[in-house]
């Protein structure tokens, strides 16, 4: 049978209203003094709007590990709890949520942000020492022992219950966009030789042992959803090819991960996950680039980085649902639900995933930014052009900290202009 963008969808055990969720993003609420009102205030309209699930941006499970100063991080069990009048809003207006945790590894803020690396109590965390021809980029790092990293999949573990206590539906992990667990699961970065590194189906042991012990404090019961990297484009060496991409995606469907959304994406954080023009375009404003200079510590690392920006745009152009080979191989080989992300921008788009049985489930997410009610178009097939242009000035804001919102002054013009039009619509 065909399905359908309105069609509901069963993930574990727990049920979605429809195939259309908000993929995650950034907020920018770990900057807020009410992280829970700033989530509500993206949140809750999407939910009026319809959209069958929502998943909150990657939520550090440690103090220490956020790549960007907006992100939020678990200190103990009542900073998760705060969250529940959020999800209790969320769940009222019919959507589930769930909310993505992870770690930033090597490219934590303690690493690249000169204010944080100036108070950092500790380096950043990494599989193994960094390959020779990225330790200028990162500097130094700590290597865990095992025992450390047992710590760390036990504190996943604890923060999932504390998730569902806060009235999460589900969490996901984030395994991917060159954060610890993508390190972990990547040959560019592990070289360990501990159980932690090694095989393929070694590098994916930190998720297997996670996922067991989101069973053991959560609930076999309480869903946990994975993403991660299908195929990794690294800059030296193997990467991951989409052989192993597919392998990953059967041992997390046998570790019991109840969804997947496999995506293709750079060794390197840069716009491979976030396509479309040069991010480096929001510093021409003259604020953001004052703060993104005094975050990177000098002129000189500022530029390099703008014109990092400006090379990964080149290399990765925007294209409708880039994941699209990525997410459809992984769709033949595994039972569970698959998650398309990355470039839907039309309902017709989401149509033909749908019924080509090419994934189960379509994801957006910086187009919430620019129509809160986004999912309300979707869901009634309207084609109209898309408000958001893929320009990627979002981008910066967020990595230092800015709230998560449309920065494209001619998107803000459209979107006033079509509520008014609207507005009179309705008389």
């Amino acid at each position: 049978m065909t399905a359908r963008l309105t069609d509901s969808l069963t993930i574990g055990t727990m049920t979605l209203r429809n195939r259309l969720y908000r993929a995650p993003v950034l907020e920018g609420a770990g900057g807020s003094t009410d992280p829970a009102a700033e989530y509500a205030r993206h949140f809750v309209p999407n939910a009026a709007a319809g959209v069958g699930l929502i998943v909150q941006g990657n939520t550090i499970v440690l103090p220490e590990g956020r790549t960007s100063a907006g992100m939020s991080a678990v200190r103990e069990r009542s900073s998760l709890l705060a969250f529940a009048p959020m999800t209790r809003a969320v769940r009222a207006e019919g959507a589930a949520i769930a909310i993505q945790l992870g770690h930033g590894g090597m490219f934590a803020i303690e690493g690249w942000h000169a204010e944080h690396v100036r108070s950092r109590l500790a380096p950043p965390l990494a599989p193994s020492r960094p390959p020779l021809w990225m330790r200028p980029l990162v500097g130094a790092v700590h290597v865990p022992s095992t025992a450390e990293v047992e710590a760390l999949v036990a504190r996943f573990g604890r923060v999932a219950l504390w998730a569902r206590e806060a009235g999460y539906d589900a969490v996901q992990l984030a395994g991917a966009n060159a954060k610890l667990l993508h390190q972990f699961l990547s040959p560019t970065y592990n070289r360990r030789t501990d159980r932690y590194g090694g095989s393929l189906e070694a590098r994916t042991t930190i998720l297997r042992e996670i996922r067991a012990a989101i069973a053991r404090e959560a609930g076999l019961d309480f869903p946990v959803l994975l993403k991660f990297p299908a195929l990794e484009v690294a800059p030296a060496g193997r990467g991951i090819p989409l052989e192993d991409g597919l392998e990953i995606a059967r041992l997390a469907e046998s570790a019991g991960f109840d969804a997947l959304t496999p995506v293709a994406a750079s060794a390197l954080p840069n716009t491979s996950i976030c396509r479309g023009e040069s991010a480096s375009g929001a510093l021409e404003n003259r604020r953001l680039a004052d703060l993104h200079r005094r975050a990177l510590g000098g002129r000189l690392r500022a530029r390099i980085t703008r014109l990092a920006m400006d090379r990964a745009a080149r290399r990765f152009p925007f294209e409708s649902l880039w994941n699209r080979p990525v997410f459809g191989a992984v769709k033949t080989a595994v039972g569970i639900p698959v998650c398309a992300g990355g470039g839907s921008r039309t309902p017709a788009e989401a149509a033909e995933i749908l019924a080509r049985g090419a994934a189960d489930l379509i994801g957006i997410g910086r187009p919430f930014y620019a129509e809160p009610d986004l999912a309300r178009r979707f869901l009634a097939g309207d084609e109209r052009a898309p408000l958001c242009e893929s320009c990627n000035r979002c981008l910066v804001p967020q990595m230092l900290g800015l709230p998560g919102v449309c920065y494209n002054p001619e998107t803000n013009r459209r979107r006033a202009a079509r509520s008014a039009e609207e507005a009179l619509a309705r008389g």
